[in-house]
């Protein structure tokens, strides 16, 4: 016999689906919706289905924006010099926060993980040396997670650009650089706090 309803099954369901969600807390999250009054839900739903309608990916950095390039991309006052590479559009907003970083972005859309049958090609590391190969950057800060998959993909990339490197002699001024102390090793960019992360960008080191 059903016990509940076949609407909050699907939304306990809905919320299983999503990363870190278990099916207490999807029940938990369903039940307390329950109680929430008719219009903020609306809000809520009508929230969800803009996510996409409203938002693109920026074909220059791949963050995500209102328009394509995005904000940051169109600012004039950000220094096109230095490019900070990211795993996701999420860790945009950890350096935002600090309020010290000027330069540009690069989001990857992912790191290197063969167990989860991604590889170099899946992400956006080609459009990363298109960039590069333009002239204007003149440092890369591999600003990848500190863990397993994080350090191999920051490796790839600097292989991949000191071979650019090596066929392009006006690159030579490139510097590649890598997030330094205050990071905890396995920590995740996200998690930061704007004092550590400030931190971690102010004493980079050459990579």
């Amino acid at each position: 016999m059903k016990v509940l309803p076949k609407s909050v099954e699907n939304l306990i369901e809905s919320f299983e689906k999503l990363p870190g969600i278990g099916p207490k807390t999807a029940s938990r999250l369903t039940f307390y919706l329950l109680h929430v009054p008719q219009e903020a839900i609306e809000h809520f739903a009508q929230s969800l289905l803009n996510l996409k309608k409203m938002t693109v990916f920026c074909s220059t950095c791949f963050n995500i924006g209102e328009n394509d390039p995005c904000a940051v991309c169109i600012n004039l006052e950000r220094d096109e010099s230095t490019v900070c590479v990211v795993e996701q559009p999420l860790d945009i907003l950890s350096f935002e926060r600090t309020g010290k970083y000027k330069g540009v972005y690069h989001v990857l859309q992912g790191v290197i993980n063969p167990l989860d049958n991604i590889g170099p090609d899946e992400l956006k590391i080609a459009e990363l040396l298109k960039r590069i190969k333009a002239g204007k950057i003149k440092e890369v800060i591999l600003a990848t997670n500190t863990n397993m998959e994080g350090e191999a993909t920051a490796m790839y990339i600097r292989r991949e650009i000191l071979n650019l490197k090596a066929e392009n002699a006006t690159l030579t001024v490139l510097k590649m650089t890598r997030l330094a102390h205050g990071l905890p090793v396995g920590a995740d960019l996200e998690y930061a706090d704007e004092v550590t992360l400030t931190q971690s960008l102010e004493g980079r080191r050459d990579f």
